[in-house]
C-alpha cells in the first residue's frame, strides 16, 4: 500500500515524501488505517519495522484535523531509552516541518530546566521516558488536560526497566478519553495486562519478528573463553573491518573490553547505561563521523540505534535472549549496504547458539581465524578454583546430587 493513497493533510503528505517514504511496511499497513480513525491499538513489531511512523502519522493528522490552540500537550509517547526519545521526537519533528506542532523531548541527563521553558513555552507533542516525565509532572512543569492520544512504545523493555509504577501514575493524571496506542517487540501477559488496563477495545496487530537481511554475512567463531579477547584484537588487525560496533553481555565487561582495546592502540569508544547523555550523545558522534573505529557497547545501543556504514557486528559475547540476536546484527547492512555479524562463542555458549538458530531456522556458518593460535592453554590465573568448582558443582539438583555422591 502507498502513503499517496492516504487521504491526510497535505503537509504530512509532503513530509512523508521527503524522507523518503513510498510504501507501507506490514505493521504500518495494518496500524495506520485504524489508527486514522481514533481507534486504541495492541501492536507487536519489532523496533526496525516501521512503527515509529505508524503511531506518529496517525496522531499527527488527528491533531491537524481538530487543532485546538493551547500549551498543553495533546500527544504523549512514552519511550524506554533516552536514545529512543531522541530518534522518535527527531522523526516526529521531521513529519512536522511544514505544520506550526511543536516538539520536545524529556529524558534524563539533559537539562531540566531548559525542558521546563519549553514546556512553559508551550508544545504539542512530547516524547518522553516516564522516569524525567514524573520529575516534572512533580514539578507541576506539565498537565495532560488537553491530552488526545497516548502512545506507550516499546511496553515489554519499559517494563522490564521498572517503569510500571511510573507509567501507572503518569496515565493516571491523563483523560480516560483519549486514544491510546500501545507497541511492543513481545506479547508477554504483563504487556497484555497493561493493554486491558489501559485501553478500549484495541485493535489487535502482530506482525512476526523481522528475518535479518540477506545482505548481512552471518558467522560464528568458537574460541576458548580465555582467548576471545585475543581473537577480537586478531580480527580488528587483520580483517577489513572499517567501523565496529562490538556488543558486550554486562556494562563491566564494556569497560574492560574497551580499556584493553585502547591499550591495543584501537581508536574507540564506549555506552553504557552508566555513562551521562552528553558522554552517550559524544560517543555516538565520534562514531558516526569515523573518529572511532569501534564502538562498545551494551544492549541499550541495540534497538534504535541508526549509524549508517557500519561494517561490522561483533557479539563479544553471545546475547541471553535470541531476539537481542537479530536487534544486535541488524545495526549493520542498514539501507541496503552489505555488512558482517560476528558472533564469538565460547564452549558455555553453545545453548544459546542452539536457540538463536532455532529462531532463524538455519545454521550459522562456523569459521577459524586462519593464523590464530587457539591452542593456546588456560593462564593459572584464569582456571577456576576448587572453591568455584564446588559452586558450580552444587548450583543445581543434579549436580547437587552428583557432588553429594562424591563426597
Amino acid at each position: 500500500m502507498s502513503f499517496t493513497e492516504l487521504n491526510i493533510d497535505q503537509s504530512l503528505q509532503k513530509a512523508i515524501g521527503a524522507m523518503g517514504y513510498e510504501h507501507m511496511t506490514p505493521i504500518q499497513a495494518q496500524a495506520i488505517p485504524p489508527g486514522l480513525q481514533g481507534r486504541d491499538i495492541i501492536g507487536c513489531a519489532q523496533t526496525g519495522t516501521g512503527k515509529t511512523l505508524a503511531f506518529l502519522l496517525p496522531a499527527l493528522e488527528h491533531l491537524l484535523r481538530t487543532l485546538v490552540k493551547t500549551k498543553n500537550p495533546q500527544i504523549v509517547v512514552l519511550e524506554p531509552t533516552r536514545e529512543l526519545v531522541i530518534q522518535v521526537a527527531g522523526e516526529a519533528r521531521k513529519l512536522a516541518a511544514r505544520t506550526s506542532l511543536r516538539t520536545v523531548s524529556i529524558y534524563g541527563g539533559a537539562s531540566i530546566n531548559k525542558q521546563t521553558d519549553k514546556l512553559r513555552r508551550g508544545v504539542d507533542i512530547v516524547v518522553a521516558t516516564p522516569g524525567r516525565l514524573m520529575d516534572h509532572m512533580r514539578r507541576k512543569n506539565i498537565n495532560f488536560q488537553e491530552l488526545r492520544i497516548l502512545v506507550l512504545d516499546e511496553a515489554d523493555r519499559m517494563l522490564d526497566m521498572g517503569f510500571l509504577p511510573d507509567i501507572e501514575k503518569i496515565v493516571g493524571s491523563m483523560p480516560q478519553q483519549r486514544q491510546t496506542m500501545l507497541f511492543s517487540a513481545t506479547m508477554l501477559p504483563a504487556v497484555s495486562a497493561l493493554a486491558r488496563r489501559f485501553q478500549r477495545d484495541p485493535v489487535r496487530i502482530e506482525i512476526g519478528l523481522a528475518q535479518p537481511p540477506e545482505t548481512i554475512s552471518q558467522a560464528l567463531y568458537p574460541v576458548p573463553k580465555h582467548l576471545k579477547f585475543p581473537l577480537l584484537v586478531t580480527m580488528l588487525e587483520q580483517m577489513e573491518i572499517s567501523s565496529a560496533l562490538i556488543f558486550t553481555r554486562t556494562k563491566q565487561e564494556a569497560d574492560l573490553v574497551t580499556r584493553h582495546l585502547r591499550q591495543a592502540k584501537v581508536s574507540v569508544a564506549c555506552i553504557h547505561g552508566d555513562f551521562q547523555q552528553r558522554e552517550r550523545i559524544s560517543a555516538l558522534e565520534g562514531f558516526r563521523a569515523g573518529r572511532h573505529r569501534a564502538l562498545v557497547a551494551t544492549n541499550i545501543a541495540a534497538r534504535g540505534l541508526d549509524v549508517e556504514g557500519i561494517s561490522h557486528v561483533i557479539n563479544y559475547d553471545v546475547p541471553e535472549h535470541a531476539e537481542d540476536y537479530i536487534h544486535r546484527i541488524g545495526r549493520t547492512a542498514r539501507a541496503e549496504a552489505y555488512g558482517d555479524a560476528i558472533t564469538l562463542v565460547t564452549p558455555d555458549d553453545e545453548g544459546l547458539i542452539h536457540r538463536i538458530e532455532y529462531l532463524l531456522d538455519r545454521k550459522i556458518a562456523r569459521k577459524t581465524l586462519p593464523g590464530f593460535n587457539y591452542d593456546v592453554p588456560t593462564p593459572s590465573w584464569a582456571k577456576p578454583s576448587a572453591k568455584a568448582l564446588v559452586q558450580q558443582l552444587t548450583k543445581s539438583q543434579p549436580l547437587r546430587d552428583r557432588w553429594r555422591s562424591m563426597c
